[in-house]
């Protein structure tokens, strides 16, 4: 058993999200990012064992030890191995999938320590391995090996400058294509070590983290396509909330973030007219409650616990009503 696999777990911001969601005895919660277990386990506990969750992870080495770690409230857990975005047919396997079937549901959109921990998975440029960064990959997406190898420059550019947050976004895509002329970037090391000479002396002096940290990151969203599954979930899982019901999302990246607050808002306003439409004409009313105006940090004391949780913000809607008109449905 590795290093990753014997260390605690740590779940960002619980607290919160326990207190939100509100977990009760026979309700029934999705938690669409198992990693391994925390805030599945924190639910549980807090409803005293007896909510029933539905549990979803991309990652197959994440789900079984969650698994082991669940065994604590046997029959309350149903775990798939899935991508949060196919929730749907999780709920469906289990008859939860009419609509207004979940009493909560909670997302965290951070990359689990199992994942970063673990060299041969690819995720981090602290120690050397495959450049692969798929958080399934028995799931037919490429590794991160073929993106860095094979995408054209503007394409680079744009992930590692829109979806990593990289300023120097272009000058670190072409250290990219000159150095992959030469011969394959196939390892973590090698890369991080192009995307640091790339950095001009001064940034590289200046700058509080690795200079390949927001390189990184931009990669391993396009790699796992995180913003569309995003996007995917977003769009859906308003149908399956009970009136009362709060959707709470942790997130990592400013991307992510403006993701969740632009749904909430859609969703809160009610309108499904076109944006520059002035007027609205669709006659719809508001789905959401917005909990949050700002999204939530972790409080100083778990930031000193647990350093990784310092980007964490966290947002949270509750389910409103749905009128006649709406049919039961948004």
């Amino acid at each position: 058993m590795s290093a990753a696999e014997n260390a605690p777990h740590v779940p960002v911001m619980l607290e919160e999200v326990v207190d939100f969601l509100r977990p009760k005895a026979g309700g029934r919660y999705l938690d669409g990012t198992l990693g391994l277990a925390g805030h599945s386990l924190g639910l549980l506990r807090a409803s005293g064992g007896g909510a029933e969750l539905v549990c979803l992870d991309r990652d197959a080495e994440a789900l079984s030890l969650a698994r082991q770690r669940l065994q604590e409230f046997p029959g309350r857990a149903h775990t798939f191995h899935l991508a949060f975005s196919a929730f749907e047919a999780a709920l469906e396997e289990l008859g939860w999938d009419g609509p207004g079937g979940l009493d909560g549901a909670v997302l965290d959109l951070g990359v689990s320590s199992l994942q970063l921990d673990e060299a041969r998975r690819g995720f981090s440029f602290m120690a050397d391995g495959p450049l692969d960064m798929r958080m399934d990959p028995s799931g037919g997406l490429p590794p991160a090996r073929v993106l860095v190898n094979r995408e054209h420059f503007e394409e680079l550019k744009r992930i590692i400058r829109d979806l990593g947050g990289e300023p120097l976004g272009g000058k670190i895509a072409r250290a990219i294509v000159r150095a992959r002329e030469q011969e394959e970037i196939a390892t973590t090391s090698r890369l991080a070590e192009i995307v640091a000479r790339a950095y001009p002396p001064d940034r590289r002096r200046e700058a509080r983290n690795h200079p390949a940290t927001r390189t990184f990151m931009g990669l391993r969203m396009a790699v796992n396509q995180e913003i569309e599954e995003l996007q995917m979930f977003l769009s859906r899982i308003v149908q399956h909330l009970k009136p009362g019901a709060r959707l709470a999302v942790i997130s990592f990246h400013s991307a992510e973030d403006r993701e969740v607050k632009e749904s909430f808002k859609h969703f809160a306003r009610g309108c499904r007219c076109p944006m520059t439409q002035q007027i609205c004409t669709c006659d719809r009313t508001p789905l959401y409650r917005v909990l949050t105006k700002k999204p939530l940090p972790p409080s100083e004391a778990e930031v000193a616990r647990n350093p990784r949780s310092r980007s964490a913000k966290l947002r949270v809607a509750e389910r409103l009503a749905p009128t006649p008109a709406e049919g039961g449905r948004p």
